[in-house]
């Protein structure tokens, strides 16, 4: 078997091989997210609290931070495939429990799993990197991250689409033969790449700690990302719970319709990558950045009488799509950074990477479903803006530090 080594004398990875990259990540990493819109259907049927219900997402985010961590890096040390293909085959059977749960443990603890296989799609990015040559990299990248972004988005609008023909136990059930599908298709499709390191898997494990103290690039990223996707994670779990309140009284339907136009944040990606690829980096970070904090201060104006009320839905559609714009183009600016660090490394920079901005993707799912039950919408608001305006702050100091840096004299 032909192993993938340096790449550097070797054709550019194929656009049908993109494609299927870009298509599997987001099918993959759509399960983390079928949940999102179904908060309320769920809790019901579990028994879970109001305030509980955010647990549902949460448990989520948490297998995935947990494959992350100690999952994502054995793509540096085992043979890609057969851990993508594992992963998946596991996924799947997750949901299949998911789908048959009636009470809020098992549910949970589903949920748990379906988080930890998932990291499969993590283990496909760096994949694509690998196969790319240095200088569309970030191209590449990009149009991965682009499949997968979508695949977030689309995950939500179709599991509400179906609940509402039919219920949310076939949204699992459903999920759990596509991930089969996937697996099978990519045994038979990605190539074999075994990886040159001999390290042992404790030794791995313990370099992520060296990895996180020694790369100062790894750290800015994961926390700006961070600042990111916890207001997305937030944005998500209480504005389903909002549209379906009082005020909008949006059925599962309407609320897929909502999610679907926010989809169109995704175009942002490929854009990042050619920026990336550009040189651009740091200012298209901030961009980024300002346009989460954008996203939610723009329903904090928005009118609460019942005469306005489709002004109100508007400028929630606005909002999402900004948000989803500035997630979307972010990630793809950390992913190409960390990728120009080392091959040898890339599965581990990017596991590391991902679980640190998905502990804070937990954390504001958690704290935004516990804010809006305790304090309301306008607070939940807040809250999800004050993440990416904590990030901002810390690029500040990187903005700082490289002017200052560039006025040093020379000699």
């Amino acid at each position: 078997m032909n192993r993938i080594a340096h790449r550097t004398e070797e054709p550019d990875i194929a656009p049908g091989m993109v494609l299927l990259l870009a298509v599997a990540t987001g099918l993959i990493v759509a399960n983390l997210y079928y949940a999102q819109t179904l908060v309320g259907p769920i809790s019901a049927a579990t028994g879970l609290s109001p305030a509980a219900a955010g647990l549902i997402v949460t448990l989520t985010q948490i297998g995935y931070t947990l494959g992350l961590l100690f999952i994502v890096p054995l793509g540096d040390l085992l043979e890609n495939r057969r851990l993508i293909v594992t992963g998946l085959l596991f996924t799947s059977a997750m949901l299949v429990i998911a789908a048959l749960s009636t009470s809020a443990w098992l549910f949970l603890a589903a949920a748990l799993g379906i988080g930890l296989g998932s990291v499969a799609a993590q283990i496909i990015v760096p994949f694509a990197a690998h196969l790319s040559k240095e200088a569309t990299r970030g191209a590449t990248v990009g149009k991965v991250v682009s499949g997968l972004l979508l695949g977030i988005m689309l995950a939500r609008p179709v599991a509400s689409l179906v609940a509402d023909a039919t219920n949310w136990h076939v949204v699992f059930g459903g999920a759990a033969l596509i991930v089969l599908a996937v697996a099978l298709i990519l045994r038979v499709r990605l190539p074999v790449r075994v990886p040159e390191s001999t390290i042992t898997y404790p030794k791995l494990l313990a370099s992520l700690w060296h990895l996180f103290l020694t790369t100062p690039v790894l750290r800015r990223r994961a926390a700006y990302h961070a600042g990111l996707f916890g207001a997305f994670s937030l944005f998500w779990t209480v504005t389903p719970l909002m549209l379906a309140g009082p005020q909008f009284h949006l059925s599962q339907t309407g609320i897929a319709i909502f999610a679907l136009v926010g989809m169109a944040g995704a175009v942002a990606s490929p854009l990042a990558g050619r920026l990336a690829d550009a040189g651009h980096t740091l200012m298209a970070t901030a961009a980024a950045l300002a346009l989460g904090m954008v996203a939610f201060a723009l329903p904090l104006f928005a009118p609460e009488s019942d005469a306005l009320r489709h002004v109100s839905l508007g400028v929630l559609v606005v909002a999402s799509i900004v948000l989803d714009m500035g997630v979307a183009a972010n990630l793809v600016l950390g992913q190409r950074a960390i990728f120009a660090l080392g091959a040898h490394v890339r599965s581990r920079l990017n596991g590391v990477y991902f679980a640190l901005f998905f502990a804070g993707g937990a954390l504001g799912s958690a704290l935004g479903g516990w804010m809006y039950a305790a304090h309301g919408w306008h607070a939940a608001l807040l809250t999800g803006m004050a993440f990416p305006g904590l990030a901002l702050i810390y690029w500040v100091t990187e903005y700082a530090a490289r002017t200052a840096a560039q006025r040093r004299p020379q000699f």
